[in-house]
């Protein structure tokens, strides 16, 4: 194609932007807390190309990794392409030469073999070391000062799976990074591989299961005891992708699984839960054991929420009648059975976030962008098609304890939380907002807010020259950090 379509997936808060970018010293509102030093890494789809078919989804686009600097008060913004095998063959041809949506069997066969991935979901920081990460490939990984791209990342060849996960998680006392990749053996297949990679960074261990079908396994948890992986019905067909279909089917009528692993265990000890039909979450926001109960609680839908996925099963399910909500799933792992108890402990909404401290145990306090109608009509943008309104504070014993209602035309994405250093504050939530000015015109500021009180208004905001390109997901790593894995 010579223009990008006129399709949601490009209209809206998905317009491409396809440049790179630099702003210093940028225009700052109110105050920022001296405990915020450090850098925002945000994953950002942005292609370079129009698509080969107007059918594309926003989830193809090439990634960008964006930081927001924040120094002693001043806030600077860079943002660059991830310079993944793919984005160099394309802009060596000055076109796309990528196909669907994770079909290799759509591409131009002048890039018949070379890796698909477009590295343009989250950013993750481990023992010094920045990756941008998509569940299809390998991460790559950047230079977190000057955000070149250093190359595709496989722990020096010892990593055998052909892909990762974009969701890891990371033990806050052990400093232990689990991660994993489905379809780890080839496109389809129903391999998966379970890592662990120690506090130095070095990879201590991969072991491959199966799961009972070949499912979009996106994210993961852990408890201190257990990595748990979530099955749901979107799955994958390599007949299907053969005559040019959907890599992603969701199959309302088929069950869900809940795999659960002792963390440290034998792939051989795993242990299957039935779930419920039709069902789908995208996001965990924490897992934790009680006892002999091991708790999941993640944003769960009664189908898959991406419209693209439902229009390619032929589910005629309309956004607004898909139900659903922050969930608990509980599972005995004393019993014998595989019967999974379930609640619902918060409204619906997606991209949660915990503090990096309670990863893995029992909480009190957590975040996630919902809708709310009393801040207007959302606007339109990311996978699902429009943009989140407001942003609520869970405790999942009492349920919400605060939201936050942006004003008529605004989103909030996804924060990310800053500690604080003081004994009994919870720190600092800092997240990006889109505002629409016109018709077709937007402009963005990153707001910084009080985690315990986030109705309050904001303590600083950050002004942009130009719109930002709205993340998928992005990670907090302090100014100490930085500095001693340069200085390393």
């Amino acid at each position: 194609m010579s223009a990008f379509p006129r399709t949601a997936q490009f209209m809206g808060l998905n317009e491409p932007i396809s440049r790179e970018a630099s702003h210093h010293d940028l225009k700052v509102e109110g105050r920022i807390p001296a405990e915020i030093e450090g850098d925002f890494f945000r994953a950002v789809p942005d292609p370079q190309h129009a698509p080969l078919h107007d059918n594309d989804v926003v989830l193809s686009a090439d990634g960008m990794i964006s930081r927001i600097r924040f120094r002693g008060g001043k806030v600077d913004h860079d943002v660059r392409y991830v310079r993944t095998a793919r984005w160099l063959a394309e802009q060596q041809a000055g076109k796309s030469l990528f196909g669907r949506y994770r079909n290799p069997f759509t591409d131009d066969s002048s890039v018949e073999g070379v890796d698909r991935t477009v590295a343009n979901t989250t950013p993750v920081w481990h023992a010094g070391r920045l990756y941008m990460t998509k569940e299809d490939g390998r991460a790559y990984e950047i230079d977190p000062e000057t955000l070149d791209t250093r190359g595709s990342w496989d722990w020096h060849g010892a990593l055998r799976s052909q892909t990762m996960t974009a969701h890891v998680r990371i033990d806050p006392e052990t400093r232990e990074m689990f991660f994993f990749g489905y379809e780890a053996g080839g496109i389809c297949s129903r391999d998966v591989a379970y890592c662990i990679a120690d506090a130095a960074g070095e990879l201590v261990y991969e072991q491959w299961f199966e799961t009972p079908y070949c499912a979009m396994i996106h994210d993961f948890a852990i408890s201190e005891k257990y990595a748990i992986f979530p099955i749901f019905p979107t799955t994958a067909d390599v007949e299907r992708l053969k005559t040019g279909g959907p890599h992603w089917v969701h199959e309302q009528e088929r069950e869900s699984w809940l795999g659960v692993l002792p963390r440290h265990g034998d792939v051989s000890a795993m242990r299957w839960f039935k779930g419920p039909a039709g069902v789908s979450a995208y996001h965990i926001l924490n897992a934790f054991d009680e006892g002999g109960k091991l708790h999941i609680d993640m944003c769960l839908s009664s189908t898959n929420a991406f419209g693209f996925i439902r229009e390619d099963s032929g589910l005629d399910i309309p956004l607004p009648s898909i139900t659903g909500g922050l969930t608990r799933w509980t599972v005995d792992m004393d019993s014998d059975g595989e019967e999974i108890e379930s609640r619902e402990i918060g409204p619906p909404g997606d991209l949660p976030r915990v503090r990096d401290k309670d990863q893995g145990r029992p909480y009190d306090l957590a975040w996630y962008p919902t809708m709310n109608m009393a801040g207007g009509m959302p606007l339109m943008g990311g996978p699902v098609g429009i943009a989140f309104n407001a942003l609520v504070a869970i405790d999942p014993a009492r349920g919400p304890v605060g939201m936050l209602t942006m004003p008529p035309l605004h989103a909030i994405h996804e924060p990310v939380h800053v500690p604080a250093t003081m004994e009994g504050q919870k720190g600092w939530l800092i997240a990006t907002i889109d505002r629409m000015d016109g018709p077709d015109t937007y402009s963005s500021e990153v707001w910084i807010l009080d985690a315990r009180d986030i109705a309050a208004p904001p303590v600083a905001k950050v002004k942009l020259p130009e719109r930002l390109k709205p993340q998928v997901h992005g990670w907090w790593v302090p100014k100490a950090e930085l500095e001693r894995a340069k200085a390393a």
